[in-house]
């Protein structure tokens, strides 16, 4: 009788927490971060963020990003290609100068060879920054925005350029094979893109 008492009031696992997609982050607070890291000499961060935002991986396979990934010898790649981790499909992705420049800096800055991993982790057993430190660093990121913790995970940084694009170009086949998506339809339903545009629509519409 207690068992089927306490099963009744049971509360939901997601109540009072948001759940759903991540937000992307707005331009404003991209260069924001950007800034307050440089300032600070924070290289290695500077390097994972930039990197994040550019090649709009998964968590899992930003961390497991090797130095010869993005450089060969001494020359910095200005595209690369890796296999994603979930799918077991290539993804292609740039390279912009501004990430080349911060990679080349914490490359040298931390004496990282060819085949080592390009964000080595600061934990004994752990070979690379694990996808959990990754999310805690870019909670510390959220917080120094001023931005609600609650609404940005990993996930953020894979969407925010990939939302941009669209946003500006409209075109969904780009951001599919960008995001190394297998259909179109996974596509729509990471962006959110029907509701956003549904709402751009209304908003438009004057009675």
């Amino acid at each position: 009788m207690g068992n089927a008492s306490n099963a009744a009031h049971r509360e939901p696992w997601n109540k009072g927490k948001i759940v759903g997609q991540k937000l992307p982050f707005k331009l404003k607070d991209i260069w924001a971060l950007r800034v307050r890291l440089q300032m600070e000499g924070r290289v290695r961060e500077l390097a994972l963020f930039n990197l994040g935002i550019d090649s709009k991986l998964r968590g899992c396979d930003l961390v497991a990003l090797k130095v010869r990934d993005v450089c060969h010898g001494e020359q910095m790649a200005t595209r690369t290609v890796v296999m994603q981790h979930k799918t077991q499909r290539p993804v292609q992705f740039e390279i912009t100068q501004a990430t080349r420049d911060t990679l080349q800096a914490w490359i040298k800055q931390a004496g990282l060879k060819s085949d080592e991993f390009l964000f080595p982790s600061r934990l004994h057993g752990s070979p690379h920054l694990g996808t959990r430190q990754y999310a805690r660093i870019l909670g510390h990121w959220v917080n120094e925005l001023g931005l609600d913790r609650a609404d940005y995970g990993t996930h953020s940084m894979r969407r925010t350029k990939a939302t941009l694009i669209y946003r500006r170009t409209k075109n969904l086949r780009a951001v599919q094979l960008l995001l190394g998506h297998a259909k179109l339809e996974s596509t729509v339903r990471y962006l959110g893109i029907e509701v956003d545009d549904a709402l751009e629509i209304s908003e438009q519409t004057e009675i």
